[in-house]
């Protein structure tokens, strides 16, 4: 009996997690993927319909050991964007094209599959070669292992500029380049990453709640009259999470103020 609490429980709390996860990344209305990249691997469309292109980049190792590995916390079919990678004995990165003006979000998508311990591979991500946008990642400490993890940044493109956590630098060529940032701890990595013209609205909070609500409620009355779920546990764990306090799953909201 104990044992289907905590299973439900988390299943619960998993499935609200998902929900806001997912409706924080797209923002207002629907999102205009520009350019995506599976690091490392083969062409790829995810269950949202993204298409990830083939990585062609000659710098660096594509790898699929992640392969050896089940991601947990993605759907079953996008586990390889986790599973395959590319990394680097040095600084490298991808050249992101933009056309034109306006608000764009950056995804990195990440999954440790070699190191079982924290501070064995620590690095940044930088764009633009001047802004630091991810500092000091350490997958295994904030996820484990083998467990996707999505960094999220927006940025702005307006004359030439680009514009990202309050800095501006001159893009050139309309292309913007992300670059994964060698530390002194192991290599830098990215398993696949993609570009999407819009926003991320903090205000969007009251339209981002219907969805959770309706999936709590479809589980909680259920396994509350079957088997009598603790209520503290839901409120601790799961409503804290939905507003910023507290972020178990993958995606580190932290650039976008929303932490």
């Amino acid at each position: 009996m104990d044992g289907f609490r905590f299973d439900s429980m988390s299943f619960i709390i998993a499935t609200v997690c998902i929900a806001v996860s997912f409706l924080r990344v797209q923002g207002k209305g629907p999102a205009e993927v520009i350019w995506a990249m599976n690091a490392g691997g083969d062409y790829h469309e995810d269950v949202n319909g993204i298409k990830y292109q083939k990585d062609t980049l000659k710098v660096g190792t594509a790898s699929d050991y992640g392969k050896n590995l089940l991601i947990t916390r993605v759907p079953q079919q996008d586990q390889i964007l986790y599973q395959t990678e590319r990394y680097h004995m040095n600084t490298f990165g991808y050249e992101i094209p933009i056309a034109r003006d306006g608000d764009y979000v950056l995804v990195l998508k990440f999954s440790e599959v070699w190191f079982a311990l924290p501070d064995q591979k620590v690095f940044g991500v930088q764009l633009n070669k001047q802004h630091l946008v991810v500092e000091d990642l350490d997958i295994f400490a904030k996820v484990g292992r083998g467990v996707a993890h999505d960094e999220i940044v927006p940025f702005s493109v307006k004359n030439g500029m680009l514009k990202v956590g309050g800095e501006t630098s001159v893009i050139s060529n309309n292309k913007v380049l992300v670059e994964f940032m060698k530390q002194t701890r192991d290599n830098p990595k990215i398993n696949a990453l993609y570009v999407i013209r819009g926003s991320v609205e903090a205000d969007d909070t009251g339209s981002m709640m219907l969805p959770v609500f309706v999936a709590i409620g479809a589980f909680i009355p259920l396994l509350f009259c079957l088997y009598s779920i603790n209520w503290t546990v839901v409120c601790v764990t799961a409503i804290p999470w939905m507003f910023g306090v507290i972020q178990p799953l993958t995606c580190n909201y932290g650039v976008l103020g929303l932490s």
